[in-house]
């Protein structure tokens, strides 16, 4: 960033932010090219920000721009025409999105999780050599239409109960029929709903003889069409934030899709779900990247380098020194820990690796909400302003937590248990 003075700026603009990443000289020649993309696009992203939260609108004008960057593509394989990004480079990049606007950031992760799930999560999965071509052959369908159609894929997880958690089987039923599957149930705070093209719906596929019902490694991966008859948008949307995500709900009444809908084989998704732990950590990247926001604002606030803002300097007050270096140590310590989570995703981790994603995630979700909390105390009550970002930052963050599939209190849970309790372990019943 060069020093720039404008007619709203107190004093040139001499504030340089950090690399999401912390240090830009680790990342390869590719992870920076697809990090600077997405920081060229930020500027426009943080601009239009205000009005997709206030009218709880999608951002199309984001997608646009992330569609004429090339970034639809960026975790499809290079083989099909994509950026072919790894898991640890798609997540910074997501990071970096996240920082300009979390909502962006998070719909992105429902189109982008479409790519890992059925590209380099499954060719690391056990399957036939059949299975595998006609997985080669579908993808490929799919890809096409994103590379090159610039087609957006959504995620649809939630029902309300306890599948999205992963206890229990999904209440979305697929029956198979004649050339492809019958869809039926419903999904809740289902992101992009009215927006992407392709809706890649998680459902449980029936079998002979289990009429409406199944177990979770019946899960079937299927991408549904926006236009698809029996497929229905319903509800409103006026949450507390993220609401440029536009989380409505959907119906499924016997939606008929072909068997080229399939994401993944049949009883893949339960084997990716069960060896591939990080993808439930995708959510995460936005709210580092909301954290880095948070922070970022706070220092040229104090500075007086926000534009349209009265050049009055808070930064020689020690009360104000102090909260920046203890927002400073947060963000660092979370940094930490969300570099190391993406540099861990493999499949079948240890066990070790598998308790610090739980932290990561956990410390992400939580360490961004208080920061956006420092924020606002350290900056004052100009800080409640919408025509600032704060009070959309503070909102934004305080969702992550209360995400399926991993809320924090999940991710306690399972941390505390296996902390606890190694393979096959249990207690004696107490009298």
């Amino acid at each position: 960033m060069s020093d720039v003075t404008t007619p709203q700026a107190a004093a040139p603009t001499r504030y340089i932010p950090s690399h999401i990443a912390g240090d830009a000289a680790t990342l390869t020649p590719l992870q920076r090219e697809l990090i600077g993309r997405a920081s060229e696009l930020g500027p426009h992203f943080a601009e239009r920000a205000e009005r997709f939260d206030r009218e709880a609108s999608f951002p199309f004008e984001n997608y646009a721009d992330l569609r004429a960057a090339g970034l639809l593509g960026i975790c499809v394989p290079r083989e099909y025409g994509g950026l072919g990004a790894d898991f640890a480079t798609y997540v910074m990049v997501a990071a970096e999105i996240g920082r300009w606007c979390g909502a962006t950031a998070l719909t992105f992760n429902m189109h982008v999780s479409s790519c890992m799930w059925s590209g380099f999560i499954a060719d690391a999965l056990e399957m036939s050599e059949a299975e595998r071509a006609e997985h080669a052959r579908i993808r490929a369908l799919h890809y096409r239409r994103i590379v090159e159609g610039g087609q957006v894929y959504a995620q649809p997880f939630s029902e309300g109960g306890a599948a999205a958690a992963g206890a229990a089987p999904f209440g979305t039923i697929a029956r198979k029929v004649d050339g492809g599957y019958l869809i039926s149930g419903k999904k809740i705070f289902a992101s992009l709903a009215g927006a992407a093209d392709s809706y890649g719906v998680l459902c449980t596929l029936e079998r002979p003889g289990q009429e409406g019902r199944g177990t979770r490694r019946d899960s079937l991966y299927l991408a549904v069409p926006a236009g698809a008859p029996g497929l229905e948008v319903y509800g409103d949307w006026d949450p507390l934030g993220m609401r440029g995500t536009v989380s409505r709900n959907l119906a499924f009444k016997d939606v008929f899709v072909p068997e080229e809908a399939r994401l993944m084989p049949e009883g893949l998704y339960h084997q990716a779900a069960t060896r591939f732990p990080h993808m439930f950590a995708t959510l995460s990247p936005t709210y580092m990247g909301i954290a880095q926001a948070a922070y970022d604002f706070t220092v040229q606030y104090l500075r007086a380098e926000v534009p349209g803002m009265p050049p009055v300097k808070r930064r020689m007050y020690p009360t104000k020194q102090i909260a920046v270096a203890e927002m400073r140590v947060k963000l660092e310590a979370t940094r930490a820990l969300f570099l190391q989570n993406a540099r861990d995703a493999r499949v079948d981790p240890d066990k070790d690796t598998r308790m610090r994603l739980y932290a990561a995630h956990y410390t992400i979700m939580e360490s961004a909400n208080d920061l956006c909390r420092l924020a606002i105390r350290t900056c004052g009550g100009q800080s409640m302003l919408k025509s600032l970002p704060l009070e959309r930052l503070y909102r934004d963050s305080r969702c992550g937590s209360l995400m399926l599939p991993w809320t924090a209190e999940l991710c306690l849970d399972r941390l505390g248990r296996e902390c606890l309790y190694e393979g096959g372990e249990r207690d004696e019943q107490i009298e």
